[in-house]
């Protein structure tokens, strides 16, 4: 069946750097835009940044604009997230999800695919 599988969460430093990772499995990633989400405990679930499929095209939510970088490997299917300069805002469940409609990705809707999410801790 199809599915996404994140990887990379971890526990880091204030001020470090993380690589997620967002595969796919049993579907090929190239025709989808490709969101990132976070949930931290007591907290709504929040777009991040998400990549459109057709052009590139970019978003960021203001609270990680400069910070996180998302690209798109298609040759691989996999798409990434890199986190630079975490903060202790930063830590929660990150998930990927997947968008076949070629709408502007940034408006987070028909999400068709989701992973089931990877962890990041940003502690001292």
């Amino acid at each position: 069946q199809e599915r996404l599988v994140e990887s990379g969460g971890d526990l880091v430093q204030p001020g470090g750097s993380l690589r997620l990772s967002c595969t796919a499995f049993e579907f090929t990633l190239r025709p989808y835009a490709v969101s990132w989400f976070r949930q931290a405990p007591g907290k709504e679930r929040e777009g991040v940044s998400c990549i459109g499929a057709k052009d590139g095209r970019t978003y960021y939510a203001d609270s990680v604009k400069g910070r996180f970088t998302i690209s798109k490997d298609d040759a691989k299917n996999t798409a990434y997230l890199q986190m630079n300069n975490l903060k202790p805002d930063d830590p929660a469940v990150y998930y990927c999800a997947a968008d076949p409609t070629r709408l502007p990705c940034e408006r987070f809707e028909h999400l068709e695919i989701w992973g089931r999410g990877t962890p990041v801790t940003v502690s001292s």
